[in-house]
């Protein structure tokens, strides 16, 4: 299709869906990507040896000798590929301009929130939005410049978001919103045939970096947030969790039962008022009563037991103006960070 030298970044699977589609339009120059080793090092949710399965297609591999991409033997290797394009995809971190101003076309890649760029810049703004309790994404396939998801936009698609809707549901629309995206402009691409779009001149907002241990769950928050909490972070992610006593459950799917509570309206916030069956059980929450369909722990959970934070506190995060998790630049500093 064309003889430019395109090459592709990522480490997760979303990187390996990506290379599979590329790949059957025309050869790729080269794969960057992290080992496994840096990838569980560095915790990157749903890690995918993007290597392993590139060689399988006879395509030339890189892996970058750290996490980010300021070591200077990676910089001097990438552009020793003189390469025009480049599509980042489940990479996670900036490229710099070293990289950059090497490319005769740019670097592409994806970014999206409920309310679609320059709001919600930043980290896990898929988890974020479930978590908001948000109706719609909005996908755009941007290219990079050195700040923080702020390039001109090419295109833009956007999905719905169910009230079933999960990380992972989630990362599969985006996925193939990513798919359809790039096909619809490789053409062009390649012919470096486009229009950049500037994002809209608004205040931008970032949404912070999450880690595993902000998904203890607040049994102080009513039925609805925490039905959305543990759909935001259930696999690939590392699921939402709780004590009891000294056991932890890492709940992995649940949803709200019902608003009345059949006679459980004095129980404590956080109690298990009934087992269901071996593996289901329901919790009193503020609101109403949480189902639990799928947990995980090294104990057998029994009628009145109660979930707790353990030796853990909850991570409060800052809120802005309007009640979201994206903080507007003016607001704080302290998120903008990848």
């Amino acid at each position: 299709m064309s003889e430019k030298k395109v090459a592709v970044f990522g480490c997760k699977q979303t990187t390996r869906f990506l290379i599979e589609s590329l790949h059957a339009i025309f050869p790729l120059t080269a794969v960057i990507t992290i080992d496994k080793e840096l990838g569980h090092k560095n915790k990157v949710a749903d890690y995918y040896d993007v290597g392993a399965y590139a060689k399988s297609l006879d395509i030339p591999v890189y892996h970058t000798n750290k996490y980010s991409l300021k070591d200077e033997d990676d910089i001097n290797y990438i552009n020793s590929l003189q390469l025009d394009l480049v599509f980042v995809i489940g990479w996670q971190r900036l490229i710099p301009n070293d990289i950059l101003s090497h490319l005769s076309i740019g670097a592409f890649g994806m970014h999206g929130s409920s309310m679609n760029l320059p709001l919600g810049r930043g980290r896990s703004p898929m988890n974020w939005s479930i978590i908001e309790g948000r109706k719609v994404f909005y996908t755009n396939l941007f290219k990079y410049d050195p700040g923080i998801d702020s390039g001109d936009v090419l295109d833009t698609f956007k999905f719905t978001i169910n009230e079933k809707d999960t990380g992972e549901t989630m990362h599969f629309k985006n996925t193939l919103a990513m798919k359809y995206l790039i096909l619809k402009n490789i053409k062009n691409l390649l012919e470096h045939n486009i229009v950049l779009k500037k994002q809209k001149d608004l205040s931008p907002s970032y949404y912070p970096k999450r880690t595993p241990a902000d998904s203890l769950i607040d049994w102080t928050r009513d039925v609805n947030h925490i039905e959305r909490f543990i759909r935001a972070v259930t696999r690939p992610f590392n699921g939402a969790f709780s004590f009891i006593n000294d056991h932890r459950f890492v709940i992995y799917s649940a949803q709200i039962f019902d608003v009345h509570e059949y006679g459980y309206d004095n129980a404590p916030v956080g109690t298990i008022v009934e087992i269901l069956t071996p593996k289901k059980f329901l919790i009193k929450c503020f609101g109403g009563l949480l189902l639990v369909n799928e947990y995980e722990s090294d104990y057998r959970p029994k009628k009145e037991d109660c979930f707790s934070n353990g030796q853990e506190a909850i991570k409060y995060f800052q809120l802005n103006k309007y009640g979201g998790f994206d903080i507007y630049e003016e607001e704080s500093s302290k998120v903008i960070s990848h």
